[in-house]
């Protein structure tokens, strides 16, 4: 094998590798001496196929998996011997591969840059508690009283908002009846926001028995793309009219939640909100000393790996439909976060593989069921995905992965904790930086 080194621009490599004829022929009359002690043809007894007569028929097969072979294990021959990391999967581009030739391909990759940590010792990171307040705890209650809301129909009363209605409706649109815009039976609490806007409203000051033309606008983003932005008229038939019981928020009220008395309910809540606070607090001590990192470290990065970066970045906000390319202005728009973003992963990468971090078995497992229960009814089905997807678990390993390193990170800094209001610790940094600015 002869490897040339034909470029070295930044991460860039190029080689052209090349294999003599001879060591492909021997490899391939190896094989096919070895395929005629195995393959089975009418008029021959088993083991007894003449080697000619396999070359024949399966020469150009056999070649071909030798091909393949050869520049398999001369790609790992040559990342290995020039101690190279691919950055992406290598690009191969054949030149000269037949019957008795030699074999010839050019090799182009990236190669993952030298990284040298900084040291986070040095790091000064604020770690910012909101202690959670008896008000918090009673409107998290009282949202769960809402949710238990019992609601009794009430003769001739005249709907209110708050209240719940059982009507029927058709729904036109330029006086056609649509598809999905007709129901009977329908439960409509006024004030819920669950129908078009301005759709409740206009049912306040109805009764039992009335008939109520409710005229709407479509929004211009609605999900059915043939009703956005259009105007539509539905007559509703109000069946019933019913009234919230009032919910007392007691002992007894809590035992529906399985729970001693409301004390315990309440203690309950606490803790629930005191995990959605810490889950606050992570995020923001983490986003400061990713800030910290950034600043700390500036060395290239593959632009493969950035490109695909843009491409994650836009699918998460939504801007390429499915099927259309993204255009060189949105590429240049998510280019500077895609960068960052790309060398702070490879940074906490190196972090992880020099301190030998470790993501286990059954921190994979936990996830997977984690998954599994965000699809009720789909679980088995989520499950087996997930076991048998090497790349979906990929996914749920790498975030487990940075959380690890980012831990180790943070006890090397040097952490002083500030205890503020939730409204603080909700905020974005970058609109702080604006507002000082």
């Amino acid at each position: 094998m002869n490897v040339t080194e034909t470029a070295a621009d930044g991460l860039k490599r190029e080689f052209l590798i090349s294999i003599g004829a001879a060591a492909i022929d021997a490899e391939v009359q190896v094989k096919i001496k070895d395929l005629s002690t195995k393959i089975r043809m009418p008029g021959f007894r088993p083991g007894k196929v003449p080697v000619s007569l396999v070359a024949k028929t399966h020469g150009d097969a056999v070649l071909g998996e030798v091909l393949q072979q050869k520049v398999n294990e001369s790609i790992q021959s040559t990342l290995t011997e020039k101690n190279l990391r691919p950055a992406t999967e290598p690009k191969v581009d054949v030149t000269k591969a037949g019957k008795g030739e030699d074999l010839e391909f050019k090799l182009s990759l990236e190669v993952l840059p030298e990284i040298e940590p900084a040291d986070v010792k040095d790091i000064a990171l604020e770690k910012l508690v909101a202690p959670v307040s008896d008000e918090e705890v009673d409107t998290m209650l009282k949202g769960f009283a809402d949710n238990r809301k019992n609601f009794v129909a009430e003769e001739g009363r005249v709907a209110k908002a708050g209240d719940a209605l059982t009507i029927n409706f058709v729904g036109r649109v330029d006086g056609d009846v649509f598809e999905g815009g007709s129901a009977d039976g329908v439960d409509l609490e006024i004030g819920s926001g669950r129908f078009i806007p301005g759709f409740e409203d206009q049912l306040v000051g109805s009764k039992a028995g009335d008939i109520v033309k409710v005229n709407v606008t479509f929004p211009a983003d609605y999900g059915a793309k043939e009703l956005a932005g259009k105007d539509a008229v539905f007559d509703v038939e109000v069946k019933e009219v019913k009234v919230s019981a009032e919910i007392v928020i007691d002992d007894e009220f809590a035992k529906g939640f399985g729970l001693d008395d409301l004390e315990a309910l309440k203690a309950a809540l606490r803790e629930q909100i005191e995990r959605q606070h810490g889950q606050l607090t992570r995020q923001r001590l983490k986003r400061d000393l990713l800030d910290a990192l950034a600043a700390r470290h500036d060395f290239p990065v593959p632009d493969s790996l950035v490109e695909i970066e843009i491409q994650q970045i836009a699918r998460q906000l939504s801007e390429t439909p499915e099927g259309e390319e993204l255009t060189d202005e949105k590429k240049a728009e998510f280019r500077e976060i895609a960068i960052r973003r790309v060398r702070l992963g490879l940074l906490l990468a190196e972090v992880g593989r020099r301190a030998n971090v470790q993501v286990k078995a059954e921190e994979v497992n936990r996830a997977i069921m984690e998954e599994a229960r965000r699809w009720p009814g789909q679980e088995r089905q989520v499950i087996e995905f997930f076991r048998s997807n090497e790349q979906a678990q990929a996914q749920l390993r790498a975030p487990i992965y940075e959380d690890k390193v980012v831990d180790l990170l943070l006890e090397q800094a040097q952490t002083t904790e500030r205890e503020v209001s939730l409204d603080e610790l909700q905020k974005d940094p970058d609109e702080e930086t604006e507002a000082a600015a």
